[in-house]
């Protein structure tokens, strides 16, 4: 019988389970709790055969690259790099949004390396996270995504431009998107938004026709840069904080 997971100990003891939903869960609740002494086993995780669905993807292997993005610890680098290897669509995605939440020079190489190759990538993500790392030697290779097909891409793409070159150009390409039909486009620009540290940003994200949880989420990432900085930005700091308490009244 499997013990409930309430604990480092449990969680780890979970990942050896039968069970895959339960690893699954594990392997989420370690992410979630960054228990830092998980990183070994979730590294292992990566390249689990045992939990696969027909369709052949591989979800344990997603969840823990999800997870050591959560822990944010450089041991995972290489692990993470190989998994990109897999023909798991998704654990691509999963695995290069934890290279960028990890934010490791040695990612740089193998992330331009796949946005070069022939196989089809997740390309939002993989912008997203080239600009995350500051690679500016992709001007050319991410240039022609500013008109894709895909609107989410095409945002990334302008995420990426504005944050290399601070022209409002690119900032307006990603406004346009928050008055958008879709909800899920809204929701990708406030995203991208959130990413930028500017104040313009702000205050588009608190008018913006999303939910205000994500309104938060987002404010949360803009501070969180903004205080990170040699000099922080009193004036938008101190707007971020006003907007945050007035959104958390009406929660």
């Amino acid at each position: 019988m499997n013990e409930p997971i309430f604990s480092a100990e449990t969680a780890l003891s979970a990942l050896q389970s039968e069970d895959n939903q339960i690893r699954y869960y594990a392997a989420w609740w370690l992410g979630k709790h960054q228990v830092q002494e998980s990183c070994e086993v979730l590294c292992k995780a990566l390249f689990d055969e045992c939990y696969r669905i027909p369709s052949g993807g591989y979800p344990l292997r997603r969840q823990a690259a999800r997870a050591l993005g959560q822990l944010k610890n450089p041991q995972a680098v290489e692990p993470l790099i190989k998994s990109c290897e897999c023909d798991d669509f998704r654990l691509r995605e999963a695995s290069i949004q934890a290279l960028a939440a990890i934010g490791d020079k040695r990612a740089i190489n193998p992330l331009l390396n796949l946005i070069q190759s022939n196989q089809k990538q997740p390309y939002e993500a993989l912008i997203e996270a080239l600009a995350s790392l500051k690679v500016d030697s992709a001007y050319s290779l991410i240039e022609p995504y500013l008109n894709d097909s895909s609107e989410r891409i095409q945002c990334a793409a302008a995420r990426y431009f504005y944050l290399s070159t601070q022209q409002p150009q690119y900032l307006e390409r990603i406004l346009k998107f928050l008055n958008h039909e879709n909800m899920y486009l809204r929701w990708a620009a406030v995203f991208d938004l959130g990413a930028l540290a500017h104040r313009q940003a702000v205050e588009a994200i608190l008018t913006a026709k999303v939910p205000n949880s994500l309104k938060l989420l987002n404010l949360k990432r803009i501070l969180e840069t903004l205080l990170d900085k040699d000099t922080p930005e009193q004036e938008t700091s101190g707007l971020i904080f006003q907007a945050i308490d007035d959104l958390l009244i009406q929660l």
